[in-house]
């Protein structure tokens, strides 16, 4: 996987991301954050694409689409985009997949009032940006999928970097919009050499 963190424009990006037992990146630990967790497996495969052949017996399955922006104000995307690097670099040998789900009274909320929470109460991003380009990141949305997790984060960094990582979660979960979370499962991964 060699993309942005940046969401693609043209056509959506779809991606599965499989549990079971073959894959490039070892699982280290699945722990429930919020909510019921997922079963545990011993390895994860990352396919993008609509028509893959997925590893055979996974025990889960997770997809997501890479959409445009929904939250980002253009100087936002361009500072993300100027900072982010591209997931795939050789020394990024660690992973973090989040999968959460938001509350009904979440999506209730206009946007508008979404996107103030999420930036202007919770600075999200602002606070994301300050890890750049140590993480990278992606998200994919599951929800219009009909999936059981709104939003797949994905992340991948150098060993040097997993204190940053555990301060970012640390301090996004602690905001406003984490309030809304109801099912959150926190997914650490070792990229297998």
């Amino acid at each position: 996987m060699r993309a942005s963190g940046v969401e693609p424009m043209g056509p959506p990006l779809l991606t599965h991301f499989v549990g079971g037992m073959r894959g490039p990146w070892v699982v280290d630990r699945i722990v429930a954050v919020t909510g019921p967790s997922i079963p545990g497996v011993a390895k994860v495969a990352v396919i993008e694409g609509i028509d893959v052949r997925l590893p055979p017996n996974p025990v889960w399955v997770l997809r997501g689409v890479v959409n445009p922006e929904q939250y980002t104000t253009p100087e936002e995307h361009e500072a993300l985009a100027q900072r982010q690097q591209p997931l795939g670099l050789p020394t990024a040998t660690r992973a973090a997949l989040i999968p959460i789900t938001k509350s009904q009274a979440w999506w209730r909320l206009p946007q508008g009032e979404r996107r103030a929470i999420f930036e202007e109460t919770s600075r999200h991003i602002a606070t994301g940006i300050e890890y750049l380009p140590a993480i990278a990141r992606r998200l994919h949305h599951g929800r219009d999928l009909g999936e059981p997790f709104d939003f797949l984060t994905w992340f991948e960094f150098a060993t040097e970097h997993v204190a940053a990582f555990e301060e970012l979660v640390r301090r996004l979960r602690s905001t406003e919009e984490w309030s809304y979370v109801v099912r959150e499962v926190d997914v650490r991964l070792t990229r297998e050499m």
